[in-house]
């Protein structure tokens, strides 16, 4: 139905990413099949591990038979207003990117990013270049951990980037998701 993002966060195959990007957009129901592309252009199917709709955050699982690569996790509530991040997506379904911008704000709520009632957000801000297929993306430091997932954009015209992107941190990643990781 739609092309996403995501980030391998074990070496058991153990995948996260947005649950609107494994929603079918005309149902509202989770999609029936994941198909995961790696960077070796190879196909996986995954499963759907868990679903938090209320921070936008899903779980998956390849079952790939050998240790995968997979990134590790920083610390969120360590970013500052200033510092350098790369944003790691398939905006547009054009493949494999990374773009680098700065933590333009933490903390941001309220802001109606996510659709879903009772939804919690507390976003990292960047100006990383982000677009539609970004979300699920990493979002990480300049010592390559991942500090954040992307998730949104805020626009006024849906075909544009604004520089106004949205990533859910990895402190509540790690309070979302069903099992311990690093």
């Amino acid at each position: 139905v739609g092309i996403g993002s995501g980030v391998i966060v074990t070496p058991e195959g153990h995948t996260i990413t947005n649950a609107h990007v494994i929603t079918d957009p005309r149902t509202g129901s989770l999609v029936e099949e994941v198909l995961v592309q790696l960077a070796d252009k190879i196909e996986y199917k995954a499963r759907i591990v868990g679903v938090d709709r209320s921070t936008d955050v899903a779980v998956l699982k390849i079952d790939h038979g050998e240790p995968l690569p997979f990134v590790t996790l920083g610390n969120s509530d360590f970013l500052k207003v200033g510092d350098i991040v790369f944003a790691t997506g398939n905006p547009l379904g054009i493949g494999k990117t990374v773009t680098m911008g700065i933590v333009s704000a933490t903390g941001r709520s309220e802001l109606k990013v996510l659709d879903e009632k009772g939804s919690y957000e507390n976003f990292i801000q960047t100006d990383a270049a982000a677009n539609p297929g970004s979300s699920g993306g990493a979002l990480v430091d300049d010592n390559g951990k991942l500090i954040g997932m992307m998730s949104g954009i805020f626009t006024k015209n849906t075909d544009t980037n604004s520089g106004v992107n949205f990533a859910v941190s990895s402190e509540l990643i790690l309070e979302t998701i069903p099992f311990k990781i690093n």
